[in-house]
C-alpha cells in the first residue's frame, strides 16, 4: 500500500496525545470543516470522495457536476463554446458557494486549486487533501475515456507531464497530501482518513 501522509507522517509516535474514550466518534473531527480533494485528472477525486463521504456520513459535491448544473452544459460543451477562461471563472464561483455551505466532501477540478482566489477560500474553510499517483497510472486512467477537453487529440502523458510541471508546487500547499498508487478506491479512502486523523489530531503551535 503506498504511504498515506500529512505534516506528520501517518505512522508517526503519537506519545502524548489524549486517546479518545472508546464511546466517542471517532470521526467527529473530520466532519467539522469541508474536505476537499485536490489533484490532477484520473486521481480519483470523484469516486473517492463518494466513497469518503459515506465513510464519514458527509454530503458530497463535485465541482464539475456543480459547474454543468449551473451552466445548464456539460464540460466539454462549456470548453468547445466558451473556451477554458469561462469554465474557470464559472469553477471559482461555484466552489466559493459551496464552501459557504455546511461541511462536505468537495472534489474539485485540477486546476481549481490553482486558482489563488479559490485556494485562499479552501484554506480559510476546509482541510485539503492532494490525492497524488504516479504520471503513468493517470495516463493510462485518463487515456480511457475521450470526455476531457485538456487531452482530447493529445498524448495523455505529455498533457499530465505538463500539468504537473506547473501544478505540484501549488498542489504541494493542501494541508494533507496522501500518496494514493494504483490501490482500489476503499484503500485510498482508509489512507485519506488515517491523514485527516494525524493532521487534525495534531495540537496548533
Amino acid at each position: 500500500m503506498a504511504p498515506a501522509y500529512s505534516r506528520c507522517p501517518v505512522g508517526a509516535s503519537t506519545q502524548g496525545r489524549v486517546k479518545a474514550a472508546p464511546s466517542m466518534d471517532r470521526y467527529e473531527p473530520l466532519r467539522r470543516r469541508t474536505i476537499a480533494l485536490v489533484g490532477l485528472m484520473g486521481v480519483g477525486k470523484s469516486s473517492v470522495g463518494r466513497r469518503l463521504a459515506s465513510a464519514l456520513n458527509l454530503p458530497f459535491r463535485d465541482a464539475d457536476v456543480e459547474v454543468e448544473a449551473a451552466a445548464g452544459r456539460s464540460i466539454p460543451e462549456i470548453f468547445a463554446a466558451m473556451g477554458e477562461p469561462a469554465f474557470r471563472d464559472g469553477e471559482r464561483r461555484v466552489i466559493a458557494r459551496l464552501l459557504e455551505g455546511p461541511p462536505h466532501v468537495l472534489a474539485t477540478g485540477g486546476g481549481a486549486f490553482m486558482n489563488d482566489e479559490t485556494r485562499g477560500l479552501i484554506k480559510e474553510r476546509a482541510v485539503s487533501v492532494w490525492l497524488k499517483a504516479d504520471l503513468d497510472i493517470l495516463a493510462r486512467r485518463v487515456g480511457r475515456k475521450d470526455s476531457r477537453p485538456l487531452i482530447a487529440g493529445k498524448d495523455p502523458m505529455e498533457v499530465l507531464k505538463e500539468q504537473a510541471a506547473v501544478r505540484y508546487p501549488v498542489y504541494a500547499q493542501a494541508d494533507v497530501i496522501v500518496e494514493t498508487g494504483d490501490a482500489a478506491h476503499h484503500v485510498t479512502v482508509g489512507q485519506v482518513i488515517e491523514a485527516l486523523t494525524i493532521y487534525l489530531g495534531e495540537p496548533s503551535e
